[in-house]
This record gives structure tokens, C-alpha cells and sequence, in this order.
């Protein structure tokens, strides 16, 4: 007798998509079996046509919670995570205050979730100025890595480190086989716009600031043998480098974001699209989409970095950045990798298996035997427009305001329990 049985015609199986049964017992998938065979539980949901898959794991969210909790917190992000078939995210260590730089201070961040999160969560750690020292027992406590910045990270208490200070922080880091990410800008590059358009603010990140960087990091990853991870690329000048350093078997990885993937600078009329580093043009986008194809980026995460509508307000020069598309990148991505001859498998490789191999959750990220029964009921050829009312994050903001996307999440599973459901109206009402 299993907890719950969940059919469909269409899974997605580490192997491809195929009909199949899947059967869950105390949060797990315990068997996978013929779409038609029967299966004894507790309860049996036959999805029919739609599709299962596993749940995501968002790598990159910026939850800001304690601290800064009227930009997010954890009710909020969570609840948004869920209805956009994420049961994992891995939380930020800035824009929260404390920033997650030593172990009270991870303490503090999982006081501040217990008993809010409809969702797995889990955290990072961060590598700043000063706190060589507190790296290896947050580790020790359960972060999955570090963040650390070459630019300024826009917040005063998680100031950048120096090219020399990353070298030691990769030092250190290779002693336990810790992870490194990195917002990967060259600051020599970076200027201030010149006026308040998107022009002028695309014009002071430039492309080759990420590429200058992402070289600077790939040389200290080779020299130390430290595992880095460089984070949200933007710029296909990017992709050249980081193609070769894989190559050579230098332990480097890349993320890219659904932002960049989905919308260009010639639609960034709004400072929703406000982001560092920047959404670049159609060109560049094709080329990001061209490094996911060959592997050279392996996942897709948000890069969810919400703010109160206050700090939108003005123009490209003074607003925040941040794109907020926890709840959407799923239609987001599938919508546009469709149309460019890409299948769900590859959507949920870059978005689930990935993120969860990078962050070493075995038991995430996949419909396998012995893996968690975080799953979700996805139904890809239905087509809604983005309302920010229907966002369930806490400042309903966002870049896709009255796009059309193809995709729905209809149902979501954490663990064989039920997190969502839009039939039964838990995906709908922004709170």
C-alpha cells in the first residue's frame, strides 16, 4: 500500500518522457511502474494528458528575510515558489540583515523561516572581507557555498572582494571542497549612465566587464582547484572562455536566468527589467541560448530579487536592480525554449536536475526511485497573460506584466503533500 499513486501519459523521466505510474511512500518516490498498472494507495490522481515533472530547484533566490522583509520574506517567496512548481529554493546570503557571512547569523536566517516556507528551503553562505575565518564552520553548518562579489553587491554590509582575496578564499575553500559563486563584473569596467535611459545604464555594464571577470575568475579557479560557479551570465562574450577553461577540466560552472533568455533590451521600457548585469539584445540572447545547448551554462535560475515598489520608482539611473520571475520562470523559459526546438526534458535539466547536482541534493531535481516526491502537475499548451494580481510574491512587480506565456502549473507536490492547486483556488489570489 503506497501514501499516494500519480499517473500521467506523459512523465519526465531522467530518460525522456514516457506514460508511467509514480508511487510515492513517507515523502519518497518509492516505484515507478506502467502508466496503467494498478497501484494500491492511499490516494491515486491520474493526470491524464497533463504533464508530471519534477519539482525545480531555484538555485537563486533573494528571500531578504530577516532584515529586509518588506522586499520578501519567506511566507511570501515560498508561497510564490510553490506556484510556480519550485519546491527548492536555495536562499541568498545578502539583502537580508544580517547578510549570512558567519553562523549566528545562518542561525538567524533559519529562525526566520521555521513555520513559514511551503517549500524546501536551504541557504548560502557568503565570502566577504574579513570573514576567511567563518567559512569553513558555515560550511560545516550546512550552507552549500558562497557567494561573493568583484562589483559593488548595492548593499553597504556585503562589500566585494579583491582578485588577492578570492585567491584566498578559494584557498581555503579547496580544504573542504567548498563551492565559490560569483557575481562575476570587472569594476574597472563599470561606469555610472550617463543619463537615466536604458541606453545609458546597458552602456555602463558592458559585456566585456562579465567576460574581463569571468577570465580573472577562470585563471584563480585553475591555479587553486577550487569548484566556482560563476553566476547569471549575461553576455555571450562569456560563453568563448568558459567553454575552453571546461575543456581543459577546470572545475567551473555557469548559470544564466530566464530574463536574459526571454526578454531584450529593446522591450526594457519599464525599470521592471532593471537588473545587474543587464538584459542584453536579441543577438546576445540567441548566443546565451546557443551556451545552453552546447552545456557550457547548465541551469537556469531566477537570480529572484524583489524590492518594495518605491524602489522601482525613477528612472534606469536611481531605481533597484532586480527581476522578480520566481513564480513565472517556468512559462517564461518553456515559452521561449519551444519555440527554438527545445523539449521539456531540456527545460527541467537546466531548471530542476541541474541546480540540484549543483548544489549536491541527490534526492532532488529528478523522478527517480529514493528521490523525494517533490513533483508537479504542468499543462503546457495552456496560455495565460501575465497580471501582476495573480503573483503571489510580496511586491507584485515584474518585466512580464501582459506577456503571454504557454504553460501552467496546476498542481504541486513537496514530499507526496499536497503545496498547491489552482483548481482548488490556491494559486490565484495575490496575499
Amino acid at each position: 500500500m503506497y501514501d499516494l499513486v500519480i499517473r500521467s501519459r506523459r512523465v519526465v523521466l531522467p530518460e525522456g518522457i514516457r506514460p508511467a505510474s509514480i508511487a510515492v511512500r513517507d515523502g519518497r518516490i518509492a516505484a515507478i511502474d506502467h502508466y496503467a498498472t494498478d497501484l494500491a494507495a492511499t490516494t491515486t490522481t491520474d493526470l491524464a494528458d497533463l504533464v508530471l515533472l519534477p519539482g525545480l530547484v531555484d538555485s537563486h533566490v533573494h528571500v531578504n528575510e530577516p532584515g529586509r522583509t518588506d522586499w520578501e520574506g519567506f511566507a511570501t517567496a515560498t508561497k510564490a515558489a510553490a506556484a510556480g512548481g519550485v519546491t527548492t529554493i536555495v536562499d541568498m546570503p545578502l539583502n537580508s540583515l544580517p547578510p549570512t557571512v558567519d553562523v549566528p547569523a545562518l542561525a538567524a536566517k533559519r529562525a526566520a523561516a521555521a513555520g513559514q516556507c511551503q517549500v524546501d528551503v536551504a541557504f548560502w553562505g557568503g565570502a566577504i572581507p574579513g570573514n576567511l575565518k567563518s567559512l569553513r564552520p558555515l560550511h560545516e553548518s550546512g550552507v552549500f557555498g558562497f557567494k561573493c562579489f568583484l562589483s559593488p553587491s548595492g548593499v553597504d554590509e556585503f562589500p566585494p572582494l579583491s582578485l588577492p582575496e578570492i585567491e584566498e578564499v578559494m584557498t581555503e575553500l579547496v580544504a573542504f571542497d567548498g563551492l565559490l559563486i560569483v557575481h562575476a563584473e570587472d569594476p574597472g569596467q563599470l561606469g555610472e549612465p550617463v543619463d537615466g535611459s536604458y541606453d545609458a545604464f546597458l552602456e555602463s555594464r558592458p559585456g566585456a566587464a562579465e567576460s574581463a571577470a569571468v577570465q580573472a575568475i577562470i585563471a584563480l579557479a585553475e591555479k587553486t582547484g577550487a569548484r566556482t560557479h560563476i553566476l547569471h551570465v549575461s553576455a555571450a562574450d562569456c560563453l568563448a572562455p568558459l567553454a575552453a577553461a571546461q575543456a581543459r577540466g577546470v572545475r567551473i560552472t555557469a548559470e544564466t536566468c530566464p530574463h536574459y533568455l526571454t526578454l531584450a533590451a529593446a522591450e526594457a521600457h519599464t525599470t521592471a527589467f532593471k537588473c545587474c548585469p543587464p538584459i542584453r539584445d536579441s543577438a546576445n540572447q540567441d548566443a546565451l541560448w546557443q551556451g545552453l545547448a552546447d552545456g557550457v551554462l547548465c541551469c537556469v535560475v531566477s537570480d529572484h530579487s524583489p524590492c518594495p515598489p518605491a524602489m522601482k520608482e525613477g528612472d534606469f539611473a536611481s531605481a533597484w536592480g532586480g527581476v522578480s520571475s520566481l513564480q513565472i520562470g517556468l512559462p517564461a523559459v518553456w515559452t521561449a525554449a519551444r519555440t527554438r526546438g527545445f523539449g521539456l526534458e531540456d527545460v527541467i535539466r537546466w531548471m530542476a536536475e541541474a541546480p540540484a547536482d549543483l548544489v549536491g541534493l541527490e534526492n532532488k531535481g529528478r523522478i527517480a526511485v529514493g528521490c523525494d516526491a517533490d513533483l508537479v502537475a504542468f499543462d503546457p499548451d495552456a496560455a495565460f497573460t501575465v497580471e501582476p494580481a495573480a503573483l503571489q510574491h510580496k511586491n507584485p512587480i515584474t518585466a512580464y506584466k501582459g506577456r503571454e506565456l504557454s504553460g501552467v502549473v496546476q498542481s504541486t507536490w513537496l514530499r507526496g503533500a499536497v503545496v498547491g492547486d489552482r483548481a482548488a483556488g490556491r494559486f490565484i489570489e495575490n496575499s
